[in-house]
């Protein structure tokens, strides 16, 4: 393609070095709004990931449980007659989903299903000599837990092992009694009691999770919610999580149960990310805005001050298309050498940002990384851009007379 532009190309070049200054500035204008939109797009994207992978990191993508209990409504009341007008909402109690155990390889068959774990939830108190915590008691299949939210990586003191008799505490539930592992913590929940041996702390990535958080054998669970062989919910993990809403919706078609996906169970957390990735896009469009007007601003100018040039090379026999070539390719070259640039310059950005913006652990807040292909397509855009910020001045070049253009 460039053999048959090389006319064009060196007219280009050589406008664009007969103004170095003017080509200096937008390339560096270009640069740096490439560089913005690539550090933000980047930003933001670590961001949502890192919310995401903590959000999802303790609980499932889907959950299965029975419905909630409720009361039939009073019968209306006939017309002269005397009769019950309110009701009072019955207390929920914890119960068993029918025939969990025949569910579970079903589901484990779908499309797009990871894993498929029962667990028997119940809130009760954990006590340590004179110290009691309420508590969030969760009762699982360690194996099949783990391969939807991979408790084992992220054990931080012992070894994950939940063998009858043994439990996995929070690590900030763990301090708040006052235990380590291989110590024993009571448990109570409603008129039952029993104690576990911890095996391990883990930390789940939400502060208040850790403070609450007691995993146990599915069956010792069942046995202190009084839920013998049963399993209030069914956690499940998806290849994509994004699909979750799709699932939930079949399930909730196919069985009479209650089905929520994770973006329900977090309606507020999914709005804040869309609302981050509308002002992510609106961010890019004004800065693109931005870089196209400075590069059609200096472009115009450049027709201006090369009116007398433009006339010669039209008097000498080059053509309005040759013409309109050169000013479109000026704007090409401005728009890749300051993607260029932008990107190299993101990179810094984001390597500064990895570096010295740390928490107070001393590792960085979270990861942050310009993909290959997120950066291909912002320097594309910047490219294309620039040719389109070309087309005003490339056209009034192209329409200019010779014989004006030199006696000017």
């Amino acid at each position: 393609m460039l053999s048959w532009l090389g006319f064009e190309r060196q007219v280009a070049i050589r406008f664009l070095r007969e103004g170095r200054m003017q080509t200096l500035l937008i390339i560096v204008g270009v640069a740096a709004g490439v560089a913005v939109i690539a550090y933000i797009s980047a930003l933001i994207t670590g961001l949502q990931k890192n919310t995401l992978e903590k959000t999802l990191g303790a609980q499932a993508h889907v959950t299965l449980s029975a419905r909630d209990d409720v009361v039939i409504p009073a019968r209306a009341v006939a017309l002269g007659t005397t009769g019950l007008v309110q009701t009072q909402p019955r207390a929920q109690r914890p119960r068993s989903i029918a025939n969990w155990q025949q569910l579970v390889p079903v589901m484990q068959a779908m499309p797009g299903v990871a894993a498929v774990s029962p667990m028997v939830s119940a809130a009760g108190l954990a006590v340590r000599g004179e110290a009691s915590k309420s508590i969030a008691l969760m009762g699982v299949d360690l194996d099949h837990y783990d391969r939807i939210v991979h408790l084992r990586s992220k054990v931080v003191e012992g070894v994950a092992r939940l063998n009858p008799g043994e439990g996995i505490l929070g690590k900030e539930l763990a301090d708040d009694l006052g235990v380590r592992v291989g110590d024993r913590v009571g448990l109570v929940v409603g008129s039952t009691t029993d104690s576990l041996r911890v095996t391990a702390l883990v930390d789940l990535g939400v502060r208040e999770l850790n403070r609450r958080t007691v995993i146990v054998p599915l069956r010792a669970a069942q046995s202190l919610a009084s839920l013998p062989g049963g399993a209030t919910s069914l956690d499940i993990g998806l290849t994509d999580v994004w699909a979750a809403p799709g699932l939930a919706t079949d399930l909730g078609q196919r069985w009479p149960y209650k089905v929520e996906s994770w973006q329900e169970a977090n309606a507020q957390l999914l709005s804040a990310l869309n609302a981050q990735s509308i002002s992510t896009a609106v961010i890019r469009g004004v800065v693109m805005v931005v870089v196209v007007l400075g590069i059609a601003s200096v472009l115009v100018v450049s027709v201006v001050q090369k009116r007398r040039e433009i006339g010669i090379l039209r008097a000498m026999g080059a053509t309005q298309a040759q013409v309109l070539r050169v000013f479109l390719l000026q704007g090409a070259i401005v728009g890749a050498l300051g993607s260029v640039l932008g990107i190299l310059f993101a990179v810094a950005l984001i390597w500064a940002f990895t570096t010295f913006v740390l928490g107070s652990d001393g590792l960085p807040l979270f990861a942050i990384s310009l993909a290959p292909d997120l950066a291909l397509r912002i320097a594309g855009a910047a490219t294309v851009c620039g040719v389109l910020a070309a087309v005003a001045p490339a056209r009034r070049a192209a329409a200019l007379d010779p014989a004006q253009a030199i006696r000017m």
